[in-house]
């Protein structure tokens, strides 16, 4: 059932209008506390400072966008199926999970800027250790959440899948893989955020492009204005790619939609 004109309008205004309200509010402070002076601007540029410095730096930082952005990319997809992967065969092979499970989670105890480092003597400077520490990052949570999609499946509908003479491989396909897509798509809009902090933390460690990179040359340079704009950048990236996520479950998912509408 459609909602009325009215009702679907305050839903857009609580969903999007008051959040960017916030963000403007939160900027206005900002920028009256910089404009008082008690503040010195090499500290706490305003938001002004920080919009000029974007202006004066945009080509610049685009182009470190793109490395940084190419890495978060590919790293990512490959975080994606080694995920898959695991979460297949630990479902798959009781002993398997009974084996892995524990070395996964051990593995994200370890600090990501302990690692960094290790991958870049390694590895060197160039993309490859980027990509391999955003694997590292992005597989678990991609892990975590499909085994238990997969696990959390009625059994009910299992016994009587197998009770038609459904394959394992049928089962998958229609009973657990969509059960786990849910579970998938939260770990996922945690994984994409993740993917790019992870990026630039490693081209802040060892790299020669990108935009942690970028970060290390105006912090040398004590350009705040500069740092605060990048880093602005790179929270603006993230939340696209945290609402591409959502756009896509909805495509993938559209039973949820219909729901929703539902109730």
């Amino acid at each position: 059932m459609c909602l009325p004109l009215s009702a679907r309008l305050r839903s857009t205004i609580s969903k999007v209008g008051l959040p960017v309200a916030a963000v403007l509010l939160v900027i206005l402070i900002w920028q009256l506390i910089c404009s008082l002076g008690s503040v010195p601007k090499y500290i706490l540029p305003s938001p002004l400072d920080v919009a000029g410095a974007f202006g004066e730096d945009w080509q610049l930082m685009l182009s470190h966008a793109r490395v940084t952005l190419t890495e978060t990319f590919i790293g990512l997809f490959l975080g994606i199926a080694v995920g898959f992967l695991m979460a297949v065969v630990m479902d798959r092979f009781a002993i398997v999970r009974k084996m892995i499970y524990p070395i996964v989670v051990v593995s994200q105890t370890i600090p990501t800027v302990a690692i960094a480092p290790l991958l870049v003597i390694w590895l060197g400077y160039q993309m490859l250790p980027k990509i391999i520490l955003i694997i590292l990052v992005v597989f678990f949570p991609i892990t975590i959440s499909l085994l238990e999609g997969f696990s959390s499946v009625d059994a009910d509908t299992v016994r009587l899948m197998r009770s038609m003479g459904a394959s394992r491989m049928q089962i998958f396909r229609y009973v657990k893989f969509p059960n786990s897509l849910g579970q998938f798509f939260s770990s996922l809009k945690i994984s994409v955020s993740y993917a790019v902090v992870s990026a630039v933390v490693s081209e802040w460690i060892g790299g020669t492009e990108g935009l942690g990179c970028y970060m290390t040359r105006v912090r040398k340079s004590f350009s705040s204005d500069k740092m605060f704009a990048v880093i602005i950048l790179i929270s603006v990236i993230s939340l696209v790619l945290i609402w591409l996520t959502s756009v896509l479950q909805k495509v993938c998912m559209p039973w949820e939609r219909v729901n929703k509408e539902r109730k």
